[in-house]
C-alpha cells in the first residue's frame, strides 16, 4: 500500500469515527431536547424525580454508548493503524498542549468540578453532598454529569441545528399547556389532587411556576435572538411565532423571576443587534411585540375575568398602564418607519452608525444601572422607600421581600459568616443547604416564614454556601467565557445567538431562583450546543 493510500485510509477512519460519535450524541441530545421537558409520572407529586431519572437515563446512556463505540474504534485503530489515532488524541491531553487543547471555559468548568469534588470530600455530609438526596438532587453526581456532558458535546458533536428546532417544538407544547393552565383548564388533570390554594403554584409539565418560567426563559431567549438574527424569511416567521408564544407563557406563568429574564434579554440584545440596520429594526419589532402581548393579556383578563388566574405584581402594573395602547402604536410605528427608511429604501446610515448606536446603548444601560443603584440606596440605607410608591415593594429589602427570600438570603450570609476557614473556602458540600437550615434554625425559620427552606433561592448564593467562593468564581467564569465564545460568532449563526441569549436569560433569573434538575439541564444543553457551534462554525449546516 502506498503512503498516500495509507494516509487516505487513516483520514477516512478518523472521519468515520467522528461521525459515529456525533450520531450517538445527536440521538441522545434529541431525546433530552424533546422528551425531557414533557415527561412526567405522578402529576406534580414526583415531577422532580421523574425529570431527574429521565436525565440520568439519557446522559448516562449517551456516555455508555460513546464509551463502547470509542473502545471498538480504539481496538480497530491498534489493529489497523498501530494506535496512531489514539496517540494523537492522548497527546492533546498532555500539560504542554493544554493551552491549545482547552479554552478558558473548559478550564473554568474543570476547576469548578474539582472544587465541587474537594467540597464534597471535606463535607461532614459526604453521602448527601455526593447525591444531593437531602436537597434537590444537585449534588456532586449530577454536577459531574453536567460537566461531562458539556465536555463531550462541545468537543465531539457536529452541530445539527434541527436539534434546537426540535427543542422549540417541544417547548411550544409545554408553553401551550402552561397557557391553558392560566385559563384554569387543567387539560392534564394535574391540579385535581392539589389543594385549591396551592394549585396555581404549579403549571404545565414542569412543576413550580418559578421553574416553569426559568424553562420558558430559555425558550424565549432562544426564539427572540434567532428571530432577530436569522436571514431566512421562513425561519424568521417560525421564530417569531415561538417568541410570541413564549411572551404569553412567561407572563402567564405569574412568577417574578420572569422580570429578570426579560430585563436581561432586552438589555443584552442591542449590543449585538444595533450593529446593523436589520438587527435594529427587528429589536424594535421585539419590543413592540412584547408590549402588544401585554395589551392582549390585559384584554383577556378583562373578558375572561372569572376564568383566568390573573396577573399580579409588576406585570399587572404594566397591563393597567393607561398609556400602554399608545406605547404599542408608537413602537409599531417606529418599527414600520425604520423598515421603510432603512430596509426598503436602503437609506445610508454611515459605516460607524452601528458602533455609535451600540456605544449609546451601553451608556444608557450604565445610566439605568446607576439609577437603580441610587434608588436601592435611597430606599434602604436612607429609608426613603415610601417615595417610590408601589415600586417600593421591589426596592425595599426586608425579611418578607420576594416571598421571604429576604429572610433566607440574610440567614445565608449569617451562615457563611460563621463558617470555619475550610468551609468558607469550599462550603459545606453541594446541595447541603437544606441540611444546614433544618439543623441550625429550623424552628426560627418556620416561625418567621411559615416554611422550610432547603435552597437559598439564589443560584449564586447557593453555590457560595455549598461550594464556596472559589467554586462560585469558577462557575461564573465558565458562564461568561462560554457566552463570549457564542457572542463572537452569533451574527453569522442564529443558533449561536439563540443559545447565548438563552443562557443569559437563565443566568439573570437565577438571581432569585433555584438550581433544579428540571430547567438547569436544558441550560447546560443549550450552552453546550452554543460552544460546540462556536468551535466548529464551518461545519454547521444551517
Amino acid at each position: 500500500m502506498t503512503k498516500r493510500k495509507a494516509m487516505a485510509l487513516q483520514n477516512n477512519f478518523a472521519v468515520a469515527c467522528s461521525n459515529v460519535i456525533s450520531a450517538v450524541i445527536t440521538f441522545f441530545m434529541l431525546s433530552l431536547a424533546v422528551i425531557f421537558p414533557l415527561i412526567y409520572d405522578d402529576s406534580y407529586f414526583n415531577i422532580l424525580e421523574a425529570k431527574y431519572r429521565c436525565y440520568l437515563v439519557c446522559v448516562i446512556g449517551m456516555f455508555a454508548v460513546v464509551l463502547v463505540s470509542a473502545l471498538v474504534m480504539l481496538i480497530i485503530d491498534f489493529n489497523e493503524f498501530k494506535g496512531g489515532h489514539a496517540a494523537k488524541f492522548f497527546s492533546a491531553l498532555k500539560p504542554k498542549n493544554w493551552r491549545t487543547t482547552f479554552t478558558v471555559a473548559d478550564g473554568a468548568v474543570l476547576v469548578f468540578w474539582l472544587i465541587c469534588l474537594l467540597s464534597t470530600l471535606q463535607s461532614e455530609y459526604l453521602y448527601e453532598a455526593f447525591w444531593g438526596n437531602e436537597g434537590r438532587y444537585s449534588g456532586l453526581f449530577l454536577i459531574t454529569l453536567y460537566v461531562a456532558f458539556y465536555l463531550v458535546v462541545s468537543r465531539f458533536w457536529k452541530v445539527k441545528g434541527w436539534i434546537l428546532e426540535a427543542f422549540l417544538i417541544s417547548g411550544m407544547i409545554v408553553c401551550f399547556i402552561g397557557i391553558t393552565d392560566y385559563f384554569q383548564m387543567d387539560i392534564l388533570r394535574f391540579r385535581v389532587r392539589i389543594k385549591p390554594e396551592q394549585s396555581t403554584l404549579f403549571t404545565s409539565t414542569i412543576g413550580n411556576i418559578n421553574t416553569y418560567t426559568a424553562y420558558v426563559a430559555l425558550l424565549m431567549g432562544l426564539a427572540a435572538s434567532m428571530f432577530a438574527t436569522s436571514k431566512s424569511v421562513i425561519k424568521s416567521v417560525w421564530y417569531y411565532v415561538c417568541m410570541v408564544v413564549t411572551f404569553f407563557a412567561i407572563i402567564m406563568g405569574c412568577s417574578d423571576n420572569a422580570y429578570l429574564a426579560l430585563g436581561g434579554m432586552f438589555a443584552f440584545l442591542p449590543f449585538v443587534l444595533f450593529r446593523d440596520k436589520n438587527g435594529t429594526v427587528r429589536y424594535v419589532v421585539i419590543l413592540a411585540t412584547f408590549a402588544t402581548v401585554i395589551q392582549c393579556i390585559d384584554v383577556i383578563n378583562r373578558v375572561f375575568a372569572g376564568t383566568v388566574i390573573g396577573l399580579d405584581s409588576l406585570f399587572q402594573y404594566l397591563a393597567n398602564f393607561k398609556g400602554l395602547p399608545l406605547v404599542v402604536v408608537a413602537l409599531w410605528a417606529i418599527a414600520a418607519a425604520l423598515y421603510v427608511l432603512w430596509l426598503r429604501k436602503g437609506t445610508e446610515t454611515g459605516a460607524n452608525f452601528g458602533k455609535r448606536l451600540v456605544y449609546g446603548w451601553g451608556i444608557l444601560v450604565l445610566a439605568m444601572l446607576l439609577i437603580v443603584c441610587f434608588m436601592l440606596l435611597d430606599a434602604n440605607a436612607l429609608g426613603n422607600g415610601e417615595r417610590y410608591g408601589s415600586l417600593g415593594n421591589y426596592l425595599v429589602f426586608s425579611d418578607s421581600w420576594g416571598t421571604n427570600r429576604g429572610y433566607i438570603w440574610r440567614k445565608s450570609m449569617e451562615l457563611y459568616r460563621d463558617f470555619s476557614t475550610i468551609h468558607k473556602m469550599f462550603g459545606f458540600g453541594p446541595d447541603t443547604f437544606g441540611i444546614l437550615t433544618t439543623e441550625l434554625f429550623k424552628f426560627e425559620m418556620i416561625g418567621a416564614t411559615g416554611q422550610v427552606f432547603d435552597n437559598a433561592h439564589n443560584e449564586y448564593l447557593q453555590f457560595l454556601i455549598t461550594i464556596g467562593p472559589l467554586g462560585l468564581a469558577a462557575y461564573l467564569l465558565f458562564l461568561i467565557d462560554s457566552c463570549r465564545v457564542m457572542v463572537r460568532g452569533m451574527m453569522k449563526n442564529p443558533y449561536m445567538a439563540g443559545c447565548a441569549a438563552a443562557v443569559l436569560c437563565y443566568s439573570f433569573q437565577a438571581l432569585v431562583n433555584l438550581n433544579l434538575p428540571i430547567a438547569t439541564p436544558m441550560m447546560w444543553l443549550l450552552l453546550s450546543v452554543g460552544v460546540a457551534a462556536g468551535r466548529d462554525r464551518k461545519r454547521i449546516n444551517l
